[in-house]
């Protein structure tokens, strides 16, 4: 039997629940977002690219208090000084950024809820002409996926303003 993995800001949600899953019911419960997780198909699709780092910044969590609350009820101790990646997922309005510009908006009750977001989103921004952008609205920050069109080359920005606004656009 293989053991379970060990608990750090890049373990992934799905390891976690895979190797620890009487730690279900505390994850979900420590941001309004997580509960997303009950359901089957995101908890297999999202879970296994979403790290904890990732997780804490969607549900707006202190990344190393989320690791260790989640390592002492695993019956680890708790980390010093985990490696946290800090990302600035909001930051100040980027040069490229123009609210003309957008031609394409999505919001989370367009996608289906039972199909990975990054999916559509990748799909749509694939189809984006220069100096277009996709905004997607939605009830939480989408951090994996932002994660991931950046990784591909995506250029994008986030506000909070009545709902989180991603603006994504190609790359220059």
């Amino acid at each position: 039997m293989t053991p379970p993995s060990d608990i750090t800001p890049e373990t992934k949600v799905a390891a976690l629940l895979r190797d620890y899953p009487h730690l279900e019911d505390l994850l979900v419960s420590m941001a309004p977002p997580f509960v997303k997780l009950r359901n089957p198909v995101l908890r297999r699709s999202v879970a296994r690219v979403a790290t904890l780092n990732q997780a804490a910044n969607v549900g707006r969590l202190d990344p190393k208090e989320m690791v260790n609350e989640l390592r002492v009820a695993a019956g680890l101790a708790p980390l010093d000084n985990p490696d946290i990646v800090e990302v600035d997922y909001y930051g100040p309005e980027p040069d490229w950024f123009s609210r003309d510009a957008v031609s394409v908006v999505v919001r989370d009750e367009d996608l289906d809820p039972d199909v990975m977001p990054i999916n559509p989103v990748l799909r749509l921004a694939r189809d984006l002409q220069a100096g277009e952008i996709l905004e997607l609205v939605t009830s939480h920050l989408p951090a994996p996926g932002i994660d991931i069109l950046r990784r591909k080359g995506y250029r994008t920005w986030t506000v909070d303003d009545d709902g989180i606004h991603t603006f994504i656009t190609s790359a220059a």
